[in-house]
């Protein structure tokens, strides 16, 4: 039992820490909850705690002390424990454990609030650990700690290196009975029999029909399957391919009659090849089947082009490259400042451009105007039948001259080449103009200028007869 002493320093360490019952026993070590409730119920009953007043226990010393050495005589496993003996209950028996370790391994205190262990003791702790014959739980609490702190020091004092703990073993246990050991023998010896026929499947669907031998069985083909059973019917029983193949036996042999049959179109294949090998490899099936046709031979182009896939008779020929008009960047790129924002609450703010064009009978003709976000109306604009810079720069020219002391607007372009150009830069540069630019191929970064041209060709362009206009600009 404890000492007056002892119970009237967790009083006052359970008032210093505002009743926090679980630090004054972190730090102590001691009591138990209900213990510290009633202590603290007592002082507050009669102001001091008595000396005299002290609970009849239940179990006698002797009763303790022998169960406390069963536990460790007999391989510390409570539950054990406490069906030999009848007594106590599992938490009591956990706090005569947690009193006897407190008597024997009082931490050291390193300051009111934290317990301290000594580097011996954590290597003792460690290596109990390590070797342990019953659980990290009933190890922590003979040290005096927690179950997270001893593995912490553990992985403190061995890295990060795997300890060897006790664990269950995952070794199958082998029954005694002979008869048993023999059947499962013998059913090891069936499994492995069905997996090496499922490889030596595998295998030759990858040399016979030139399939990976990670493809799945069930989606060759009848007749694949038929072959691959022809090629390992030596060494397997019939039954048993046609299990794993999952075919009907009366489809094998179907497909095993079809193959002893002669080729019909023998000849025809033959003079497939001569007329494919006389024109230099060159003649597709339709050329192929025009020669045969003209020598007297009526077939299908159908067969002619089965039996040019079967024989493989491919005509080579070079892979178009796609066009490319790209010919690398003229000169850097500038950011996209107006950003998708289109509004402006004065003129001359922001300017956008682009180029667009109009098919007539007479030829092609490009508009190019710059569109104010103000009002959207165009500022300038000019019409050419190529889309040269003379196109941009002269409606660039007739913009600036527009322009009032003290304005200069963002003007926003796509990346073309007619907005990249030394002169398009230079007279930018000088009217004192920010650019502004799309990123590549991203026509909703200039839908405003876009919406201008569609009303455009909406209003004036489309549904209506440009057949008697001349391109004469």
């Amino acid at each position: 039992m404890y000492s007056i002493q002892d119970r009237q320093k967790a009083i006052d360490l359970y008032i210093k820490y505002d009743y926090c019952a679980a630090k004054t026993i972190k730090v102590l070590g001691y009591p138990h909850r209900k213990i510290l409730a009633r202590w603290y119920k007592e002082y507050l009953q009669f102001g001091s705690l008595h000396v005299s007043y002290r609970k009849t226990p239940r179990y006698s010393d002797n009763q303790k002390n022998a169960a406390i050495n069963y536990y460790f005589e007999r391989g510390q496993n409570i539950s054990k424990t406490l069906r030999a003996l009848g007594y106590p209950s599992k938490g009591t028996f956990k706090l005569w454990l947690s009193e006897k370790v407190h008597s024997e391994h009082k931490p050291r205190l390193l300051n009111s609030n934290m317990i301290q262990s000594t580097q011996e003791q954590r290597k003792e702790a460690v290596i109990e650990l390590c070797v342990r014959e019953s659980s990290a739980e009933t190890v922590a609490v003979k040290h005096g700690t927690s179950r997270q702190s001893l593995y912490k020091w553990r992985k403190q004092l061995l890295g990060e290196e795997k300890t060897k703990t006790m664990t269950k073993s995952t070794k199958r246990v082998l029954p005694n009975d002979k008869d048993k050991l023999i059947s499962e023998i013998e059913l090891l010896k069936k499994q492995i029999y069905k997996q090496q026929m499922e490889l030596d499947i595998l295998n030759e669907a990858a040399e016979i029909i030139k399939k990976d031998q990670g493809i799945d069985l069930r989606k060759l083909s009848n007749k694949e399957k038929a072959n691959l059973i022809d090629a390992l019917r030596m060494k397997y029983p019939l039954n048993s391919l046609l299990n794993i193949t999952k075919i009907p036996k009366s489809s094998y042999f179907y497909h095993r009659e079809c193959q002893k049959k002669p080729d019909k179109y023998s000849s025809i294949r033959l003079e497939v090849k001569r007329v494919f090998s006389e024109n230099q490899h060159r003649y597709g099936y339709r050329r192929v089947h025009s020669e045969l046709k003209s020598s007297g031979n009526i077939v299908s182009e159908k067969v002619i082009r089965r039996i040019m896939s079967e024989e493989q008779l491919n005509v080579p020929g070079k892979k178009k490259r796609r066009y490319s008009s790209y010919l690398g960047e003229i000169s850097p790129a500038v950011d996209n400042i107006v950003n998708r924002d289109f509004h402006s609450d004065k003129p001359n703010r922001k300017w956008l451009t682009d180029l667009t064009e109009f098919h007539i009978p007479a030829g092609k003709v490009y508009l190019s105007p710059i569109i104010d976000c103000f009002d959207g109306l165009a500022v300038s604009w000019t019409i050419g039948t190529s889309p040269d810079a003379t196109l941009v720069n002269d409606m660039l020219d007739t913009a600036i001259h527009k322009l009032k002391a003290g304005e200069q607007p963002i003007l926003h372009t796509d990346r073309g080449s007619h907005y990249r150009w030394p002169g398009w830069i230079m007279r930018m540069d000088e009217a004192g103009l920010v650019r502004s630019m799309s990123k590549k191929g991203c026509t909703p970064d200039n839908s405003a200028c876009e919406g201008f041209f569609g009303r455009v060709k909406n209003e004036m362009f489309h549904y209506r007869s440009w057949k008697d206009y001349k391109c004469q600009l």
